[in-house]
């Protein structure tokens, strides 16, 4: 992310969490940097504590951006990435190819090749932002 941030000129602040007990010192990093919005990874950490980040991102007013819709759906900005059904259905070829006798070192690696973008209105409008049409019109889904 650092090299993408250098090249688009926008300082990135790391702000590490281990365990859902280290959410408030989180918090409490982020709103003393003062952001100008907050980018969440996704993993299965992030994704459990997925709501109060959300929350957190909203009382902060913080344009918040996420890799997982579950993020968007439980009150976040937006997110893009992959579909996972997409994904679990290419490793399921995977499987199929290994139990049939492939050697699973013989096998390309792929990366996800369908995307999805997410967007919460409610949380656009709590933080007066107007959504370009063009994001609503790509969007595959839109919560209003």
């Amino acid at each position: 992310m650092e090299p993408a941030a250098k090249t688009l000129a926008v300082a990135v602040q790391s702000v590490e969490i281990r365990s859902p007990a280290d959410l408030d010192r989180a918090f409490a990093a982020i709103h003393e940097q003062h952001p100008d919005a907050l980018l969440t990874l996704g993993d299965p950490l992030t994704v459990t504590v997925r709501a109060p980040i959300a929350e957190f991102a909203r009382q902060e007013r913080l344009p918040s951006m996420f890799t997982h819709r579950q993020f968007v759906q439980a009150g976040g900005l937006i997110s893009y990435g992959a579909n996972f059904p997409a994904l679990f259905r290419r490793a399921a070829g995977y499987v199929h190819k290994i139990l049939k006798g492939a050697n699973p070192a013989d096998l390309p690696a792929e990366q996800a090749t369908k995307f999805e973008l997410f967007l919460n209105l409610q949380t656009a409008e709590a933080l007066g932002i107007t959504v370009p049409r063009s994001i609503l019109a790509t969007a595959d889904e839109v919560i209003e």
